[in-house]
């Protein structure tokens, strides 16, 4: 298949027209992204950020995590499919994407084809609607960026991460050395 054209302002329909060929394919502000398939580092990085939020949110009542593919509406033509992304609890009945409150937190793994997409576009559309956390996870670097929506520069985290979504509850923290020894470190 040829790749989609890059100076073409893209609509979501046009997006979601696009064949499931295993290339995540978002849009913002008209902007197609496209990127392959995750490689296992990045799954496993993503895997490890559900396993510690899921319990989290879960017992502190916040809404639900997911960490599967979904075209997300984020207002106006836009299409986000976050790596994890925590939103406010919803109807048993929801049955579209496209209906959800825009999520509390939205989490993506960077990779070599992803980075611009992730720090600039996507960060920008993420800051102007509101969203209250970003994290972007640089693996090779072993570092959590954490961008808030008045953020003109990263919050760059290589220790700890604390996560307080909602006053009156304990923050979630996490221990990033070991969270990224837990799938960089080869097993025995």
């Amino acid at each position: 298949m040829a790749m989609p054209e890059a100076t073409r302002r893209w609509t979501r329909e046009m997006v979601l027209a696009l064949p499931d060929d295993g290339n995540r394919y978002e849009l913002f502000d008209g902007e197609l992204l496209v990127t392959p398939a995750a490689i296992p580092r990045h799954q496993l990085a993503a895997q490890r950020l559900f396993q510690y939020l899921a319990p989290y949110v879960k017992t502190n009542r916040l809404g639900e995590v997911f960490a599967l593919p979904a075209d997300l509406d984020l207002g106006g033509d836009q299409l986000s499919q976050p790596d994890v992304f925590v939103i406010p609890s919803l109807p048993p009945s929801l049955l579209s994407w496209r209906n959800t409150p825009n999520p509390i937190l939205i989490v993506e793994v960077i990779s070599p084809g992803s980075a611009r997409g992730d720090r600039l576009v996507k960060r920008r559309r993420f800051q102007s609607i509101g969203i209250p956390e970003y994290w972007i996870v640089d693996v090779d670097g072993r570092v959590i960026e954490r961008w808030r929506p008045a953020d003109e520069r990263p919050e760059i985290l290589d220790t700890r991460l604390e996560w307080r979504p909602a006053e009156g509850v304990e923050p979630l923290v996490i221990d990033l050395p070991r969270f990224f020894e837990e799938f960089l470190t080869p097993n025995p």
